[in-house]
């Protein structure tokens, strides 16, 4: 076991990734002799060449267009968005082609693409560099969108990602990549790329979030467990498709959800969950389901509060 930190344990799963298949290649906008703005692929160009790690233009769609060639050619090419907020040039060919060309061409062509995006706040940045638009990539067919939340997952995913056929768009939490944890770099994977993991067991309330909410998550159980509340803490990793399995086994035995996020949460994930998992409930409690006058006037009064 190594401690790492998950910005390293993405650098060294990259790295595992490209020994094992001379295929698989990186991309993007000052990854080569910076490394990276956050370091993640500090080293790679100077041990891989110029010719498996690209330093590219400042042309987002320039870059996942060029990718898109490169894997209908058989090579793995694994781009960095620098941030998150900087991969809307690129939306056009990663949602008309990156997304589509499995489909048109009936399974001939396959689209092994790694789209790796920071995303999420926290770090005190300005605009275009603290954003969450993980739902836009959820909400379109032929992508898998995950993301990892700790230096083990991180390690492990991205490897998974790179091998796999279908493209990916791997958020990584920016705010988390100094935040050192246990990796065994010899280990298989425990759990297939997208499969939900609950991180802490409980009794009373299941807590589903992903990224960089989910040490947050976390300590929140902590802080809970001193009142006597046991929460369930799960990551969901997988943001498409999403491990409804793990999280309705969860709720089944905890009886409650909340779901935890800082993206959108006007038709977010977090709204997609809530509305998957839970029911209309029984008679008897309808009235605490449905809104009523009372119910609309307090959310009136907290609006006029702000």
């Amino acid at each position: 076991m190594t401690s790492l930190a998950l910005g390293k344990a993405l650098n060294a799963g990259l790295r595992r990734a490209m020994e094992g298949d001379p295929k698989v290649i990186l991309m993007g906008e000052d990854i080569g002799k910076l490394g990276g703005v956050f370091r993640v692929t500090e080293g790679l160009q100077k041990d891989f060449g110029e010719h498996r790690v690209m330093d590219m233009p400042l042309a987002e769609s320039g870059i996942v267009g060029t990718a898109v060639g490169l894997a209908m050619r058989g090579y793995r090419p694994v781009c960095e968005i620098q941030f998150d907020g900087f991969i809307y040039p690129a939306f056009d060919q990663i949602v008309s082609q990156v997304a589509k060309l499995h489909y048109r061409t009936k399974g001939r062509v396959k689209m092994p693409l790694t789209i790796r995006v920071p995303f999420g706040g926290g770090i005190g940045a300005v605009e275009h560099h603290s954003e969450s638009p993980e739902a836009y990539f959820a909400h379109t067919a032929g992508l898998r969108v995950v993301t990892c939340s700790n230096a083990a997952d991180g390690y492990q995913m991205i490897q998974q990602a790179v091998a796999s056929d279908d493209p990916v768009i791997f958020f990584e939490p920016k705010r988390r990549y100094w935040e050192r944890g246990e990796v065994d770099e010899d280990a298989d994977p425990s759990l297939p790329l997208y499969r939900a993991r609950t991180v802490v067991d409980g009794a009373d309330v299941t807590i589903a979030t992903y990224g960089p909410l989910v040490a947050t998550a976390v300590a929140a159980g902590g802080v809970a467990a001193e009142e006597g509340i046991s929460l369930e803490v799960i990551d969901l990793r997988s943001l498409s498709p999403i491990d409804f399995d793990t999280i309705e086994a969860s709720v089944r035995r905890t009886g409650r959800l909340v779901v935890v996020h800082e993206a959108s949460v006007f038709l977010g994930l977090g709204a997609e969950i809530a509305a998957r998992t839970t029911p209309y409930p029984a008679a008897k409690l309808e009235e605490h389901f449905l809104p009523d006058v009372d119910r609309i006037l307090d959310a009136v009064d907290r609006s006029l509060a702000i």
